[in-house]
């Protein structure tokens, strides 16, 4: 059986799946003559591949339970996938690299702090979305022609995921 505890996210150690979307060390410039600062360029939206285009969503997400069975992985090849909570708390997100199927040796969980979103790079393994309690998120993803969602379902392995 193999355990996955999840850990602290920062930049670095997400970097090679994605994103954090946050305005920490970000200089905010001043618009709407100063009642609001706007944050640029946090992450790179990934939709073009075949005539892709974005498309903002919002999931309506339920609480779940640890430890969690992980008993399947999904990725999506052909653009990225930016997941925003919409209320202000922590969530989980369960991650391999990119390939052919998820690499159990490479497995990584990691909590997602508070006013902080998340952007898949295409392509990379990760379990639907994790929260901690029933909130909606906003997801920014891609819509169009060709196949943009891989499914992988673990048969043998026993994988459970604790916080």
């Amino acid at each position: 059986m193999n355990i996955i505890k999840a850990k602290k996210i920062t930049k670095k150690n997400f970097s090679k799946f994605g994103q954090l979307i946050d305005t920490s060390k970000k200089n905010p410039i001043n618009i709407n003559d100063g009642y609001a600062k706007r944050f640029n360029n946090l992450i790179n939206i990934d939709t073009s591949k075949k005539n892709g285009k974005a498309i903002v969503s919002i999931f309506k997400a339920k609480k779940r339970r640890f430890p969690m069975k992980i008993d399947m992985m999904e990725k999506h090849p052909l653009g990225s996938q930016a997941f925003i909570p919409m209320d202000d708390t922590k969530f989980l997100v369960f991650v391999a690299p990119r390939g052919h199927k998820p690499n159990i040796n490479k497995i990584q969980s990691f909590v997602v702090p508070k006013q902080t979103g998340i952007n898949y790079n295409a392509g990379i393994w990760h379990f639907p979305l994790i929260s901690m309690k029933n909130i909606n998120f906003l997801v920014i993803d891609r819509k169009g022609k060709g196949n943009n969602l891989e499914i992988y379902k673990f048969k043998k392995e026993k994988i459970i995921l604790k916080k």
